[in-house]
């Protein structure tokens, strides 16, 4: 029975008119409007792929095919489809196929390791069942032996209620033979949270579920709204993936136990994430253990002769509990012994050192301002009962950035990737310098360069009435900016003996490298060294697809932001802080180019494209030259 839509009616040929509401209410009450994740019933079938296909992590000789299919009579069951894969996309020439099934136990997704593949070759591939037949989408298996030219299409933070996927339009139309996505593919957080409000309210880009996702539910149904997006179809379509989560496809900032946007109302941590991982795993074409065990998502990939893709997680895996400013700054202080009678006498701290515990007080210790400039407040008896509710009005507290870097910061044994993930690496670079490959490829979520905090002028705030959470961000930033402090503690910057061992790694064991990073939504390159200045190798951070960047929390002119940024952070080769897009990064033996495109806006249908100009290390140099 073929059906074509009218207005809300289902009508077939034979002029029988159906209600769509009664087929969504049959539907409701089996599979439940859950199960159809953003797919919308448009006609009776036995069987309807609902979000296109999708294939990733390819190999040389295999790779990951998906889709999701659901039963068309909306009653739970085994289902089952037919594979093909094909050199031709009339699929006149098929070179392998199979049989799968699939069910509610992974959401009715379906992943096929497709095997006894030609390598370096472009493949048609489909499913089919009872008649029904998917989408066919196109992929490409890794080269072997020689290459002499890789085109990645590098990508991250598509957040659907900030705006349009335009980014992924353009990389569907672009020619490269992989997409490697850093993370950021869906964002957890509930309706109106970190939302655009023309995005919600003129374009309709609400989530579902309208909650914070939560449960293994709400992340499915959260994969399924972001797979229905027609631009994101259309990348999934044309080209492989390989990616990594990042934060949001689990939580806001979180580390191996625990997140900032995770409370203990919302459940067990470990729970949360373990259902995060299986959602993320039964929707993206990434390859599983074969026991169904949630693996560690670090891997690599040997891109023939020419580079090995060792993809990193820098999210979950090994990472401490980050460093944040507003919490873990100490103010500066002072050290007072403290008499029998109540009087302080202000002392030193080695002398503290010596004294019993009890006889000894640390307070935090104001500075006045009234003079212009600050002066110590250290008489014992003025601040020993001081709150910031009786500060008087020109005195302030100044953060302690020595005693921060000494005792927090600095700490060489933290760690952003764990043990075990360092020690996997070490190996994964040996193995690709000892096989000759030309490049080592990082792919992993967060900057990796060292970012400084900028110096702004107060003429180049374009706010007239600023706020009071702003006037205190860039009162903060002075201070920072004046100790040559990092500005994200969130990325490397906030794990500096992590990185120091890692660069000590890529000194040792890498030809080339070359990091990929996400996570920040602008455009940076950087010339990477260590505390000699002696060059590491290149960085290439991807701006977000429709996440706002370094303007929507630093409303700054973008060239003058970018020139404080550049002289208080000299590794940095180029940069851009306001736009959305994604990176083309091009290897060959002789070099690696980079070239960022520009979406000109993310909120109406129509967009134009822009380019930066070409950037290009040559092999051997370790720097942009």
């Amino acid at each position: 029975m073929i059906l074509s839509k009218t207005s809300d009616n289902l009508t077939n040929t034979s002029g029988t008119t159906i209600k769509r509401r009664q087929l969504l209410k049959g539907l409701s009450a089996t599979l439940g409007v859950l199960s159809l994740r953003g797919f919308s019933v448009h006609a009776a079938a036995s069987t309807h792929f609902t979000h296109s296909v999708a294939s990733g992590d390819p190999l040389a000789d295999r790779v990951i095919l998906w889709t999701r299919m659901i039963p068309g009579g909306g009653e739970h069951r085994q289902l089952s489809c037919h594979w093909e894969v094909a050199t031709d996309p009339a699929f006149s020439n098929i070179v392998v196929a199979g049989d799968v099934t699939t069910s509610a136990d992974r959401d009715y997704t379906v992943k096929v390791d497709a095997s006894g593949l030609k390598p370096a070759t472009r493949y048609y591939y489909r499913f089919t069942s009872a008649g029904v037949s998917s989408p066919t989408g196109r992929t490409k298996t890794l080269p072997r032996g020689p290459v002499k030219e890789f085109r990645m299409g590098v990508t991250s933070c598509a957040n659907y209620p900030q705006g349009y996927f335009h980014g992924y339009r353009h990389m569907a139309e672009s020619e490269l033979d992989l997409v490697v996505h850093l993370g950021d593919y869906i964002y957890e957080y509930a309706e109106g949270v970190y939302a655009d409000e023309v995005a919600l309210e003129q374009l309709g880009r609400h989530v579902k579920p309208t909650t914070e996702t939560i449960s293994l539910d709400d992340y499915r149904t959260r994969y399924g709204l972001y797979r229905s997006d027609a631009d994101l179809q259309a990348l999934h379509l044309r080209q492989p993936f390989i990616c990594v989560w990042d934060d949001h496809e689990l939580a806001n900032n979180t580390w191996q136990n625990g997140a900032e946007n995770h409370s203990e109302d919302e459940g067990e941590f470990l729970l949360r994430m373990a259902q995060a991982r299986k959602a993320y795993h039964e929707w993206m074409p990434i390859r599983e253990t074969g026991d169904g065990v949630q693996a560690p998502i670090y891997r690599s990939f040997k891109i023939g002769d020419l580079a090995d893709l060792i993809m990193l997680d820098t999210r979950l895996h090994g990472r401490e509990k980050g460093l944040v400013y507003s919490e873990d700054l100490p103010m500066r202080s002072a050290f007072y012994r403290v008499d029998p009678a109540g009087q302080g006498s202000l002392i030193d701290e080695a002398t503290a050192d010596t004294l019993p515990a009890d006889e000894v007080v640390r307070l935090p210790v104001p500075f006045d301002f009234s003079s212009g400039k600050p002066v110590a407040v250290t008489d014992y008896n003025r601040i020993a009962s001081l709150t910031p509710e009786t500060m008087p009005p020109h005195w302030h507290l100044l953060p302690d950035t020595d005693r921060f870097t000494a005792e927090q910061l600095n700490i060489e044994s933290r760690s952003i990737l764990g043990d075990d993930q360092e020690a996997w690496l070490a190996e994964a670079l040996q193995s690709s310098k000892s096989r000759g490959a030309t490049w080592q490829i990082l792919g992993q979520q967060v900057l990796m360069g060292k970012v400084g905090v900028p110096t702004l002028s107060e003429e180049a705030i374009q706010v007239d009435d600023p706020s009071p959470e702003l006037k205190s961000l860039l009162a903060l930033m002075k201070v920072l900016a004046a100790a040559e402090m990092p500005l994200n503690l969130d990325a490397w910057d906030g794990y500096p003996g992590a990185r120091d061992r890692v660069f000590e790694q890529l000194q040792k064991s890498a030809a080339n490298p070359v990091v990929l990073a996400g996570d920040t939504h602008n455009a940076w390159a950087f010339n990477l060294a260590d505390a000699n200045g002696q060059a590491i190798g290149i960085e290439i951070g991807t701006p977000g697809i429709t996440s706002p960047g370094m303007e929507g929390f630093i409303p700054a002119d973008p060239a003058e932001l970018a020139q404080a940024l550049r002289a208080c952070s000299p590794e940095i080769y180029d940069l851009d802080t306001s736009r959305r897009g994604w990176s083309k990064v091009i290897f060959t033996p002789q070099a690696v180019t980079n070239q960022w495109f520009f979406v000109d806006n993310i909120l109406d249908q129509e967009y134009t494209i822009s380019s930066s100009e070409i950037m290009q290390c040559k092999a051997g140099d370790r720097k942009f030259s």
